[in-house]
């Protein structure tokens, strides 16, 4: 029997969790339209509603993704995550994405939460150990984690699969099955080399799985996730590995496990209760995060977890963190997982390798005022039921078309016809009781009540896309009620009717303020700011005030542009910025290749020196903390290092090779003893060692490992 659908009215709370991004690259548009946005207008539905919601993220800071992007870049992988974990954050705030907490999975509370789901499923038996072959790099003299290892799908022929996914046909694989298998990290070919590790036996939970998703969430959860999920289980599960050899992670807390850390999809989201656990101490209260995670005796007490994720995540949310979370025995499990499809870019597949991507940090900061129409574009194209995609053509036509000449256009016209025939005020009609209003008044009004109900259902069933339109359906109607009415024609002959006729209007723009609230913030709060309109409610609930007739009393303000068109010399930059992204980063991997294909010629040595002479060298480890451009200077590069408890200031010339926000957060060598120079008005203390290849390319001089800063090189 399938469980009949539940709303969030069934729940005393709700836990949402978005998928934890890698702390290994920037969020592109991709990112933002398949987990994050829907889960932001999600949040923000529900705390209209004054429910109780928590909203957690962070960076998932561990696994092999990292480590190999790390070891390519001869850099540890810590500086790796404190770079991009700052990026990622900054970005989500930037865009409005409205987290009650950002973690890190390399926090000590996580660490010790992981470590506490090991050590209870491992001392209830779930773990099975089991010693097989894995591959092995000879010539890095390391066991290589599923990421570590490139060949050819045996499904779709792709050559660039992933031992444990194939990115372009999306199956999930094990590195043996792979064609031709190569490391990541030399392109030699592994061998099969002896290792233990400790399993999770998926069979085992058959049974429960057919029950607890083909039969209870058959009803209640997407085609596509459903779909997905029914294809696993009955293609037969499989024990799958729960650590790995790695150096970078969390440790497996036994003491025979030396040298292994927990295999990430058991690590990141458990990132989820440990982040939970952070806000709850961040609010003072050490234990709050266990009503919402935790089963609670008290049947009114009762919460849920909504997962918002990409379809590469659903078989880890929706089979594996479920069976661990079972397993453990004190938590909830998943209510609803609204997994999105993948969205392209332009006709292509946004890939971050070929920099064919819309990056958000770069759109907040070239288009700052335009963060709703983002919002708008992402949610209107939402790749909730197949793959979607983004085109800059697209994006115009949806602002140009739908925003400004539906919703701006409906919203100006109302404001400033009331502050011409009324000096902004609106007129003081109760149309509860008004007597003489129209058929199509009648309508109009039952419009606003229809569109509040269906936008209310289709966020209640995670339908975004759906609910967005019945939002700007209701603009339809408002620009049809006018269009229709046409009061600049009754004003000087019948005033009474466009009184009434401008009191609908301005209902329905309130209406239409509250209903775009949680997909178009900003948008909201311009359109309120505009009619006075104050969002409060005896009870807190916001959201309760949508389909009321009589929000809109007293004197309103003057209009204001809510969107500005879309010139074709936009969309045109922005693809030829696209296309020159590309073709950039093409040409950088094709010199990478012939680069690593070459012996580099050895520079002459230069003339013997005496110890004496050598001695007198002081050389620092020291971090970049900040850097900038210097004005006038096109090679030069400012750049503030931390040296110990004092900072210094260095000149150097790799502006061309580095830009500042690559660099910082590096560690360095650092001459220390050099005399200071003035290089255009900077007093240069010192020098930045690094080394350069045949083509002139630069590389930083850095230890091999994090050390003290002001240490000395000896």
């Amino acid at each position: 029997m399938s469980t009949s659908i539940k709303t969030s009215q069934d729940f005393k709370r709700t836990t949402v969790t978005a998928a934890l991004p890698y702390a290994n690259g920037g969020l592109h548009i991709g990112h933002i339209a398949g987990a994050y946005l829907p889960a932001d207008t999600y949040v923000r539905y529900l705390r209209m509603k004054n429910h109780d919601v928590v909203f957690v993220c962070g960076s998932d800071e561990h696994g092999a993704a990292i480590t190999l992007r790390a070891k390519k870049e001869g850099i540890t992988p810590k500086e790796i995550i404190d770079k991009y974990d700052t990026l990622l954050k900054n970005s989500f705030k930037d865009f409005g994405i409205e987290f009650d907490i950002y973690h890190r999975t390399s926090t000590e509370v996580h660490k010790e939460t992981a470590q506490e789901f090991f050590t209870t499923l491992y001392q209830k038996d779930v773990f099975t150990k089991q010693t097989n072959e894995q591959f092995y790099d000879e010539k890095f003299e390391q066991f290589l984690a599923d990421r570590y290892i490139v060949g050819t799908c045996p499904n779709c022929q792709n050559d660039n699969a992933f031992g444990d996914q194939c990115e372009k046909c999306g199956s999930t694989l094990s590195p043996t099955e792979l064609i031709n298998p190569k490391s990541a990290l030399s392109g030699e070919k592994p061998v099969l080399k002896s290792t233990s590790h400790w399993f999770l036996p998926l069979q085992n939970y058959d049974t429960w799985l057919r029950e607890w998703i083909l039969e209870d969430k058959k009803d209640l959860w997407r085609t596509s996730v459903y779909g997905q999920c029914k294809s696993w289980i009955e293609q037969g599960l499989h024990e799958r590995s729960m650590t790995r050899d790695l150096d970078w992670g969390i440790p497996v807390p036994l003491p025979d496990a030396e040298g292994k850390v927990l295999y990430v999809w058991l690590d990141a989201p458990i990132g989820y209760v440990s982040a939970t656990k952070q806000w709850a101490k961040n609010q003072g209260e050490e234990n709050k995060w266990e009503k919402y995670w935790l089963k609670q005796q008290d049947e009114s007490e009762n919460s849920r977890l909504i997962h918002f994720i990409g379809k590469d995540n659903i078989v880890f949310h929706c089979l594996i963190f479920p069976i661990i979370l079972k397993e453990h025995g004190d938590y909830i499990l998943p209510e609803n997982v609204p997994a999105n499809n993948f969205l392209n870019l332009e006709g292509d597949k946004i890939s971050t390798s070929r920099e064919w991507a819309v990056w958000l940090n770069e759109y907040v900061e070239e288009f700052p005022t335009k963060k709703d129409e983002l919002r708008y574009v992402l949610t209107s194209i939402a790749p909730e039921t197949k793959d979607s995609e983004f085109t800059w053509a697209v994006y115009q036509s949806r602002i140009n078309n739908e925003l400004v000449d539906t919703l701006g256009n409906f919203v100006n016209r109302t404001v400033v016809l009331i502050n011409k025939y009324y000096e902004g005020t609106v007129p003081s009609i109760d149309l509860s009781t008004e007597q003489n209003l129209t058929d199509f008044d009648k309508e109009t009004l039952e419009g606003i009540k229809i569109q509040t109900q269906k936008v209310s259902q289709n966020l209640e069933g995670f339908n975004f896309r759906e609910g967005l339109y019945e939002v700007m359906e209701l603009a339809r109607i408002g620009n049809k009620y006018l269009a229709t009415t046409e009061p600049w024609k009754l004003q000087k002959t019948e005033p009474q009717r466009v009184e009434q006729i401008m009191k609908i209007s301005a209902e329905l723009t309130a209406n239409l303020s509250i209903l775009m609230r949680p997909f178009l913030p900003e948008t909201s709060d311009k359109i309120a700011q505009m009619l006075n309109l104050k969002l409060e409610n005896e009870n807190g609930s916001i959201w309760n005030l949508a389909g009321k007739l009589d929000l809109i009393k007293g004197k309103i303000n003057k209009a204001t542009l809510l969107f500005e068109k879309i010139e074709d010399e936009l969309v045109e930059s922005q693809v030829k910025k696209l296309e020159d992204n590309k073709a950039r980063k093409m040409q950088e991997l094709k010199e990478q290749k012939e680069e690593n294909a070459e012996v580099s010629p050895i520079a002459e040595i230069q003339p013997e020196i005496q110890f004496d002479d050598f001695s007198k060298i002081d050389i620092r480890v020291a971090t970049i903390k900040n850097a900038e451009p210097i004005k006038k200077a096109d090679k030069l590069l400012k750049i503030t290092l931390e040296v110990g408890e004092q900072e210094v200031t260095v000149a150097s010339g790799i502006a061309e090779h580095f830009s500042p926000e690559e660099i910082i957060g590096k560690q360095v060598c650092w001459l220390a003893n050099l005399a200071p120079r003035k290089m255009r008005g900077i007093v240069s203390q010192g020098m930045i060692l690094l080394a350069e290849n045949e083509k002139g390319k630069l590389v930083f001089v850095s230890p091999e490992k994090m050390v003290n800063t002001g240490a000395q090189v000896k």
